[in-house]
């Protein structure tokens, strides 16, 4: 692999970022697929159904469409939580990545570059909330394009987060991941992050039990890796 380094965003980064976060969101619609059919609800339905419309019409036809259409259904479902969020970050966050976290020096973008490619990504933002006895960054947008992971960008990015936050004076990094980001979820977990809770971002979600987890990462004075 051609060595990369990491870097602040630019704005000539922006189609490349956006194609990169879109496509690292999108390759996890299959895994909540299969995690649907897996579920006792979804056999029940995929059983059930078909079997009471071929006792009802004594239509073989008939079950195996309400089967096809109740597939496509679950693969609809599957993509509309990773859908509903690129939608609202590309409204909001990532429509003006350069004045969303680069104009405060207490959040940031970095992206990693790789033979002139973007392969990697990673953002940190404050979190703004009046009553917090302690100062904390939020690590979101982590991607590392397919064909480049494995080789440790995921975790230089976190570990620029890190950093990052502790030179600005940061207590915790906070970061939320779908239980479907298996890789994102070990990755975390290995660079001393506990879990702390887990939320649900839609209905949807709840229903098909594929909660957000949330983790933090306390600063200490030293991180593990530095000299």
């Amino acid at each position: 692999m051609a060595p990369y380094h990491i870097r602040k965003y630019q704005d000539s980064d922006h189609r490349s970022v956006v194609d990169l976060f879109i496509k690292g969101l999108e390759e996890h619609i299959p895994t909540t697929f299969r995690h649907m059919l897996r579920l006792p609800r979804t056999h029940l339905l995929l059983f059930g159904i078909p079997l009471i419309l071929f006792l009802a019409s004594g239509s073989w036809l008939l079950a195996l469409v309400s089967n096809l259409s109740l597939f496509a259904s679950l693969w609809v479902l599957a993509k509309y939580t990773w859908k509903k969020y690129i939608v609202m970050c590309l409204r909001t966050d990532m429509a003006d990545i350069t004045t969303t976290y680069l104009s405060s020096r207490d959040s940031c973008f970095w992206v990693a570059e790789s033979g002139g490619q973007i392969v990697g990504l990673v953002a940190a933002v404050p979190i703004m909330d009046p009553l917090l006895q302690k100062k904390q960054l939020k690590l979101c947008h982590l991607s590392v394009s397919l064909k480049h992971r494995r080789h440790g960008i995921g975790k230089a990015l976190v570990r620029t987060v890190q950093r990052f936050a502790q030179a600005q004076g940061f207590s915790e990094v906070l970061v939320i991941t779908s239980v479907f980001q298996h890789a994102a979820l070990a990755l975390y977990q290995s660079m001393a992050f506990q879990k702390t809770g887990e939320s649900f971002f839609t209905v949807i979600s709840k229903l098909r039990k594929s909660p957000m987890i949330h983790l933090k990462y306390c600063i200490t004075s030293a991180l593990e890796g530095d000299p």
